[in-house]
């Protein structure tokens, strides 16, 4: 039986086909099928996966897509929700150049028509139609659409169209029969129609998924696709559970009245050979000045930087190599380099890095192994000294292992864009792409999605996703092995055994395309010639294969990623010479500054690249670095894995005589690492150097070590320890070390480069972070202002970032129209607030307004704002927003002031305006100069807002206090009481785990109300959701009924209140605390202690001491102590005060410095 399936979706039709690319592949195999075609809706993002896996099951891949036809042209965008928006229409390709246009055809779809769907149009179809068969498709397709409708000869005249579009013998009528009676009505007519056009039949099934019995988990995946439940009456469905992978044999029954169209199936696959080049470099050329060859040319600069970079620059530390032996080191490189067809590459790096370098755009010191090479160095592509850090090239370009070297380049966040539309300029807008990346259903993600379609209860869904171990990459079925409470839930319950059966049909499918943060393809052609494209949510064009597939067809890709800290520091030295006149150079500071160090040692490491974490912080503390190799190691250190070693290293570092070496050879390779194997390069090192191998050889043991390739671990154990004499390796024992020492250092280096971590990604990483700690320590303003300005729109990270600075004793001034700039800014070592981050003030209105400051000086009065910025677009809400953060504070009048005339100086100013464009004169304008002040709106005196009211009006505006905060007062006692901050409840991400606070853990938090939702049950109880504001943020509290008729007194805005409770975290959304007990901070009271030497002195100085505290009376105890008696006593209530820091200086200055001091009381 001659069938091959044509029609085909995979995963790929995105929410649309659950058939696993790999699983499908292996069915057609099993059922005895010698081809199979993918034909995914719009698109070929599965192509070359699909390629790889037929093959390596045995059969032909044919390559194809079910196309979306637009009824006019692709170009018409018409609203309206009628089904001939577009037709279907499958697309095979025959041979490569069939291929070559099938990709084109798909990119225009994306590129020109996408409305909706990607449409292509007649015209489309006509230029690229060579080397394509075409089938008329399903019953969405043009033919059968007009067939359905018995409009019969408009659906012979379309077929003869298509016909003539890709030629005699390449267009067939597709039948199909899934039990739909319109279906089979449509196949007479299409038997017909064969007949008397001779336009030949094919029959297919259009497949959706693999197994017959996937008919559930493909309507559940429906159901994800359109956002339903299953349950719901009016949805998409695919009826009739036919959807599947049919054997040849289940096809001729269906189709025994036309066994040529089942014949045909066969035909069109045999005429179908698409081949595919993986692993040959198509690198764009790069063109080089006359007289140069691109290797000349890459020499020159090399010797160029090898002389700026160890010659002419007085270098900081003892070099181990010879100028000699450095420019052997950077010939070896590019020999391996152009022995390798990489020369270009090198250059085309090179070339836009030195645009963005010359263009004043922030560029990393480095990223992964590129640290590794000396040409790296020397080209300034990277900014590490490879030998200095004992750097590897191999480990970067292994010349015995030949793949594409992968530089990935870190820029300034904001000014990233410019350096890719500089890549497009210089080799062509259409030779540049950016790179497509898939989000999947993963375990835990997959499992509430289907919950959420079985209309499970949204909290048993959460438990049983809260019981799957929080692992990178943990799967479904990984979990059912590893967590005990998993499987008894799964074992126990049929409803919950469903649920994740269901999921583990679905895991793994793609669940939507989106944009790489990062990639970037680089073409020597246009894109399409080599790739299909797609367009991305925001419009820009990405291609339709992932970042490793465009590498094995040979493209050159680069990661161009925005690096949020090298803005920063370039904000933060832009800052230091505007306030300090000293021009910082970053790569000359000094790496070895031991107050630097130290400061990193103390732990408070906010705002320091890869340092900020708890963790981390912790780490910091105890690791109390020396030198730039501590943090290195230090940030190669702190990952899962290798923090089991954390402790080995400490001891090494802290009791140098206790660290032993298996054989000397290994001294000088673990000496800076205190005896440990932290990197990657160390295992390579040690395969060297012990055993003989050469470096390339020793990068393929690390690789197959990193990769638990056992089979190829055990055979280089062999070579490790015994050498191997064909294969030129002399082996441990040749070397003078003995069997057994030989296989513990081979079962270490196992053990460690599970986990070991690349050095030169470290070292760079290291670099960034030492230079942001060099800031903070000698420019803590402009550091934090720096900080403050690149997470401006994250008013969470805003807030904890002020709370540092409040405790390095940084002043944060609020924002002001006088001396603010758009971002933060310093000001006397304090930190101006940014202008922009007023509510409803966009950028380029503030840049306006402080060009024209720039311009015509800075502004006088409110009048004097207003008159100038009202024709910049600056509006009523505007000015109130200004006014309420404190921004005209300087224009000489009081918020209150300013708030009760604005809108009449507005008002005239627009009349004025008016007056002026109609060529009418006011008497404003006869008046002289001195007079002119009498007619100037007065500001009425109405004195100041009070301090509470103005922070109010700040947070309303800005979204965080500024000038102070509501529990500023309190916060002694807020810290003695709280476990938790409200920053430990932040959101994070599907697969990290919040280290700061555990779900159900008990937590007691303190703030003030900010926000309270009451809501009613099922049974008409309240309970309330409540916003509790501390010093750093906000977190939900949950205020559930029998809680909420106890402490309902409690519960209201503005209310100071400590609540004792449990936290509930839940991926992708903040914790929030469910409470239990509600206390305001005034039941934790604060005692003022006085101490005097003896009662007669008390005595003498009773009566001045009760006037003071008379004058200051407020809620806190005072107590007496007598030392020489060693007697306490509590003075009555009528004497309570507010021991705030002016009355307790007052008390000092009058009793001594250790006389008077400020106690939290436990509970009362």
């Amino acid at each position: 039986m001659n069938f091959a399936h044509l029609h085909v979706h995979t995963e790929f039709s995105l929410l649309d086909g659950s058939s696993k690319i790999k699983e499908i592949t292996a069915r057609a195999k099993e059922l005895g099928m010698n081809s199979l075609a993918i034909t995914d809706h719009g698109v070929m993002y599965g192509a070359i996966d699909f390629y790889r896996a037929a093959n390596a099951n045995g059969i032909k891949p044919i390559i194809g897509c079910e196309v979306y036809v637009a009824p006019g042209s692709r170009f018409t965008k018409e609203a309206g929700e009628s089904e001939d928006r577009y037709y279907h229409l499958v697309l095979l390709a025959e041979n490569n150049k069939g291929y070559s246009n099938l990709s084109k055809i798909v990119s225009k779809g994306f590129v020109d028509g996408f409305y909706y769907k990607p449409r292509v149009d007649y015209e489309v179809l006509q230029e690229f139609h060579e080397g394509i068969i075409c089938l008329s498709a399903c019953l969405a397709g043009e033919v059968q659409r007009y067939l359905a409708r018995g409009m019969y000869e408009e659906g012979k005249k379309a077929a003869l169209k298509y016909q003539d579009i890709f030629g005699k013998g390449n267009y067939f009528l597709e039948m199909q029969d899934h039990g739909i009676p319109e279906q089979r009505m449509v196949n007479q007519q299409l038997m017909r129609m064969s007949q008397e056009t001779g336009i030949e039949l094919v029959c297919t099934n259009d497949v959706h998924y693999t197994y017959d019995t996937d008919v559930e988990a493909h309507d559940i995946l429906l159901c994800i696709q359109t956002g339903k439940k299953q349950s719901d009456e009016n949805r998409m469905r695919y009826e009739g559970g036919q959807y599947y992978l049919k054997s040849p044999e289940e096809m001729a029954e269906l189709f025994k009245f036309a066994p040529e169209a089942l014949e045909n199936t066969q035909k069109i696959a045999d005429r179908c050979n698409v081949t595919f080049e993986f692993g040959v470099t198509k690198l764009p050329n790069y063109e080089v000045p006359e007289g140069y060859t691109p290797a000349t040319y890459l020499r020159e600069l090399c010797n160029n930087g090898l002389q700026k970079r160890y010659v002419d620059t007085k270098l900081d530390y003892d070099c181990p190599m010879s100028l000699g032996q450095l420019k052997e080191r950077l010939d070896y490189e590019l020999s391996t380099i152009e022995t390798m067809g990489y020369v270009e590459y090198f250059l085309i790096v090179w070339d836009f890095i030195n645009y963005a370098k010359t263009n004043g755009i922030a560029v990393g010191p480095g990223r992964g192994s590129a640290a590794g090479s000396i040409v790296s160095y020397c080209l300034e592509i990277t900014d590490i000294d490879p030998i200095r850090y004992n750097l590897l090239f191999e480990r970067f370009l292994n010349p015995e292992r030949v793949s594409m070297p992968d530089i990935d380049i870190d820029f300034c966040i904001e000014r990233r864009q410019e350096v890719i539309d500089y890549v497009g300029r210089k080799y062509g807008k259409d030779h540049v792409a950016q790179i497509v990346t898939f989000g999947t259903l993963k375990a835990r993600g997959v499992l509430r999605d289907v919950g959420r379609v079985l209309d499970m209860p949204y909290a048993q869904v959460d438990a049983i996703a809260k019981t799957i171990p929080k692992e990178l990459n943990i799967t479904l079925d990984g979990a059912l092995k590893e967590s005990k409470e998993f499987k008894d839930l799964y074992e126990s319950d049929e409803q919950i055994k469903y649920l994740v059966d269901m999921s583990r049909r679905l895991e793994g499918l793609p669940r939507h395309a989106s944009m790489h943060a990062a990639g970037v393809v680089i073409c020597a052609k246009p894109v399409e010639e080599y790739v299909p494209l797609s367009r991305a949510s925001d419009g820009s064009i990405t291609t339709q294969y992932i970042m490793t597939t465009l590498e094995e067809l040979g493209l050159l890709k680069m990661d161009f990623l925005g690096l949020r800290n090298l803005t920063v520091i370039q904000n933060a030295v832009r800052f230091v010479e505007k306030d300090h006149n000293i021009k910082l150079d970053m790569h000359s500071i000094d790496y070895d500054d031991k107050k630097v160090l130290a400061s990193i040692g103390t732990g408070n490491t906010e705002g320091i690249f890869q340092l900020e974490s708890g963790g981390m912080k912790g780490f910091m503390k105890e690791l109390k670095p020396q030198n730039l190799e501590d943090i290195i190691a230090g940030i190669s250190l702190y990952r899962p894995g290798p923090m089991d070693f954390i402790p080995k290293y400490l001891e090494g570092k802290n009791n140098p005589e206790a660290i032993t070496y298996d054989c000397p050879q290994l001294e000088h390779i673990l000496e800076p690492t205190y005896g440990c194997i932290v990197y990657q390069e160390q295992v390579m090192q040690i395969v060297r150097d012990l055993a003989g191998y050469t470096l390339g050889r020793s990068d393929l043991v690390r690789r197959a070590m990193s990769k638990k390739k056992d089979y190829v671990m055990q055979q280089e154990r062999q070579n490790f320890v015994y050498g191997n004499k064909e294969e030129n390796v002399p082996g441990c024992i040749a070397n003078g070390i003995d069997e057994k020492t030989a296989n513990k250092i081979y079962d270490d280096m196992i053990d460690f480069a599970k986990y070991a971590f690349n050095k030169s990604h470290a070292a760079a990483y290291a670099v960034v972070a030492y230079q942001t700690a060099y800031l903070k320590y000698y420019y803590p303003a402009e550091f934090m202002a720096a900080m403050l300005t690149s997470v401006m729109d994250n008013a969470e990270k805003v807030s904890e970032y002020i709370y540092s600075c409040r405790s390095m004793g940084i002043k944060i001034l609020p924002p002001d129209i006088n001396e603010g700039e758009s971002g933060f800014s310093v000001s006397e070592n304090c930190i101006r607030y940014g202008l922009t981050a007023i509510k409803s003030v966009g950028k380029n209105i503030i840049d306006a307004i402080v060009m024209e400051r720039n311009a015509a000086g800075k502004y006088k009065s409110l009048e004097d704002f207003i008159s100038r910025t009202s024709p910049l677009g600056v509006n009523k809400r505007a000015v109130e927003n200004f006014i309420k953060a404190g921004a005209l504070d300087s224009l000489g009048a009081t918020r209150k002031q300013m708030m009760m005339v604005y809108v009449q100086i507005m008002d005239s100013e627009a009349q004025e305006r008016k007056n002026t464009m109609a060529g009418q004169m006011s008497l404003f304008d006869f008046v002289s100069e001195e007079d002119k002040a009498d007619f100037e709106i007065k500001m009425p005196d109405v004195g100041e807002y009070s301090s509470d009211q103005m922070l109010e009006f700040e947070k309303e505006v800005l979204g965080i206090y500024v000038s102070g905060h509501p529990l500023q007062k309190e916060e002694a006692r807020w810290r003695k009481h709280i476990t938790n901050i409200s920053t430990d409840f932040a959101e994070v991400g599907e697969d990290e785990e919040n280290t700061k606070v555990e779900d159900k853990a008990r937590v007691t938090i303190g703030g003030i109300i900010t926000g309270i939702t009451k809501k009613y049950t099922r049974q008409g109880q309240p309970m309330a959701f409540l916003t509790l504001e501390d010093l750093l943020g906000s977190v939900e509290v949950i205020v559930f009924p029998r809680q909420y008729e106890k402490y309902k007194t409690l519960i209201a805005e503005d209310n100071q209140i400590f609540v004792n409770g449990q936290a509930s975290l839940e991926e992708n959304a903040a914790g929030k605390v469910i409470a239990n007990d509600i206390k305001v901070f005034d039941e934790y009271g604060t005692s003022l202690w006085i101490a005097f030497a003896d009662k007669d002195d008390y005595t003498n100085k009773e009566a001045e001491l009760f006037e003071l505290l008379s004058e200051n009376k407020g809620k806190d105890k005072v107590i007496i102590y007598l030392v020489k008696e060693k007697q306490s006593k509590m003075l009555p209530a009528m004497y309570r005060v507010d021991s705030n820091d002016t009355l307790v200086e007052k008390l000092k200055a009058m009793y001594g410095e250790k006389f008077v001091t400020k106690v939290l009381d436990k509970h009362l």
